[in-house]
């Protein structure tokens, strides 16, 4: 691993009250693991889901909205 990635894993963990290893261990536990139903997510993230189906919208008009609003 580099270490640039080493001491950010350090940093992280230690901000967290964590060790690396602990850290490594609930990422892998997390693998794989999906929300058992639209129910298991916050109401606000449930309300959100499918919002944007029917919009017009494309990736390059939200970026263009990006670079607006950031400029």
């Amino acid at each position: 691993m580099e270490e640039r990635n080493i001491r950010r894993a350090k940093s992280e963990a230690q901000r967290r009250g964590k060790s690396v290893s602990r850290m490594v261990s609930d990422f892998f536990e997390l693998l794989g693991k999906q929300p058992e139903s639209p129910n298991s997510l916050p109401p606000v993230t449930t309300s959100l889901i499918g919002i944007l189906k029917e919009s017009s919208l494309s990736e390059h008009d939200y970026k263009r909205s990006l670079i607006e609003k950031h400029l």
